[in-house]
């Protein structure tokens, strides 16, 4: 099987399905970029390549015949920036291979009809746009409802998920596999497995396709039924609604329990919220007056408006659970430690995954993390203090050392270029 292969949809002989070669290529060539860790066989990514053309043939003959079964998914447990932790499913390399081969021939199909306001891996669609209509919609309505999902990933009905499938496919072997990658057990640390009867593990690729089928026909056409003049934005399983009072939220609060009752998910009502969406032209106090909604925190903050006046407006910045996650990882970097180092391997060390940050939670009211980024700075000068010996004890002068460097080369830092320069002490 090679990159220039052509395209054959027609059955192969004794073959029940028309599976593309070509889309086998790509779905590897796609599972190859996105890296990962290797399943319960232990095969790697480049154990897979050694033997490329005999492993992709394999999975495309195996899915072509209907006989490709899925091995059990590694389960890797993982903390929670908010504390706690969830399951990841793993699945092996080729299983990867499988599901992106599936999600290749079902994304399109899917795409037309989902909801404008769906925004949750999609393509040509980020954790930005969503942020940014979200803004525009808490200017102008005075409400807003955050729901919370009670364990979405591990609580989806199979049968219910096969259903929404079925709705927009008619490729049988679609169904089938997708059946059975519901149902393939974890396997433990211990090496026991668990079996599945509801839920679809996060980590896998064809999961998040799946959830979005679910949630479009759960839940977002159902607000467009019921609720048509009421606004939303869906990133995944976090949702946000706009409402115009407070009695209007807690009448669709009452419905969504209801509905997602009918669906077999449950909201966690101790994390669901009715939040006012405070701001200079909005009076009065209330129970809740922020929500976070994909890595942002939306509240009363001060802006200059045009005219450089100040006013108060319901924005969004870096979230509290973020920040705190931003302020760990600097700590854990010890830079004050690595006397051994110039500043240029110091950049070279955290550059990479302060421009993450930056690039996005810098979109929006960027001087919050710019004020979290100055930590950094010092760190470093504690560096120089331990480094230089006429630095040593002498804080004043080691920041107008810094000062002077960033003077010098302003983009030595991504923090620095960013805006976060330090000033002489």
């Amino acid at each position: 099987m090679t990159r220039d292969e052509p395209v054959s949809e027609s059955k192969p002989d004794g073959k029940p399905f028309a599976i593309s070669k070509r889309l086998v290529w790509e779905a590897w060539r796609r599972v190859k970029d996105n890296k990962g860790v290797a399943g319960v066989d232990e095969e790697s990514i480049q154990a897979f390549e050694e033997n490329l053309r005999g492993n992709l043939y394999k999975v495309w003959n195996r899915m072509s015949s209907g006989s490709y079964i899925p091995p059990p998914v590694r389960a890797v447990e993982i903390p929670k920036k908010s504390g706690g932790s969830r399951m990841l499913g793993v699945p092996t390399v080729a299983d990867r291979v499988a599901q992106t081969v599936a999600y290749l021939y079902l994304e399109p199909e899917v795409e037309p009809v989902f909801h404008q306001d769906s925004f949750g891996y999609r393509p040509r669609r980020s954790a930005h746009d969503a942020l940014r209509v979200c803004r525009a919609r808490c200017w102008k309505d005075d409400w807003a409802l955050d729901l919370d999902l009670k364990s979405f990933f591990d609580s989806l009905d199979h049968s219910l998920m096969l259903k929404a499938v079925a709705h927009h496919t008619n490729l049988r072997w679609i169904l089938l596999y997708v059946e059975r990658w519901l149902k393939a057990p974890l396997q433990l640390e211990d090496g026991t497995l668990k079996a599945r009867d509801r839920g679809s593990p996060q980590g896998s690729a064809i999961s998040p396709v799946l959830a979005n089928i679910f949630l479009h026909c759960a839940l977002d056409m159902w607000l467009v039924r019921e609720f048509p003049a009421v606004p939303f934005e869906r990133y995944a399983d976090d949702v946000i609604l706009h409402l115009k009072s407070k009695a209007q939220a807690h009448v669709v609060l009452d419905a969504i329990v209801e509905r997602l009752a009918q669906v077999g998910l449950e909201l966690n009502l101790d994390k669901t919220r009715i939040v006012y969406c405070k701001d200079s032209n909005r009076t009065g106090s209330h129970e809740h007056e922020q929500f976070t909604f994909v890595g942002y925190t939306f509240r009363p903050r001060r802006a200059r408006n045009r005219s450089g006046a100040l006013f108060v407006s319901f924005a969004p910045a870096v979230s509290d659970v973020a920040a705190k996650a931003i302020g760990r990882r600097i700590k854990r970097w010890r830079l004050h430690l690595r006397s051994g180092q110039t500043l240029a391997d110091l950049a070279e060390a955290i550059n990479q995954i302060v421009w993450g940050w930056i690039n996005f939670y810098g979109r929006f009211y960027r001087s919050e993390l710019i004020s979290l980024l100055r930590v950094i700075d010092e760190y470093i000068v504690r560096w120089a203090m331990r480094k230089y010996k006429r630095l040593r004890g002498r804080p004043t002068r080691a920041w107008s050392f810094l000062a002077s460097v960033a003077r010098r080369e302003p983009g030595l830092f991504a923090h620095w270029k960013a805006g976060a320069r330090p000033q002489a002490g």
